[in-house]
């Protein structure tokens, strides 16, 4: 294990985490995409559970929201 790996571990940087369904995952979604600066956490999630727009609507995300992230989603 190299030594920021070791760093990031101990400062328990990774610990935000721990177990996240796919449902859990569109929810937290939405809540970062109603954020100003929560971007970066929406990207990420949709990123790694390849989330879809339908997904995002049908959870109660706003249909310009997700027609803004249109190269994103597809």
């Amino acid at each position: 294990m190299g030594k920021a790996k070791k760093r990031s571990l101990h400062l328990g940087i990774n610990d935000r985490i721990t177990n996240l369904s796919r449902e859990d995952a569109v929810l937290a979604t939405i809540e970062a995409l109603r954020k100003p600066s929560g971007g970066h956490d929406a990207y990420n999630l949709i990123t790694l559970f390849g989330l879809t727009a339908e997904e995002l609507l049908e959870a109660g995300a706003s249909y310009e929201t997700i027609k803004s992230l249109q190269g994103l989603l597809e």
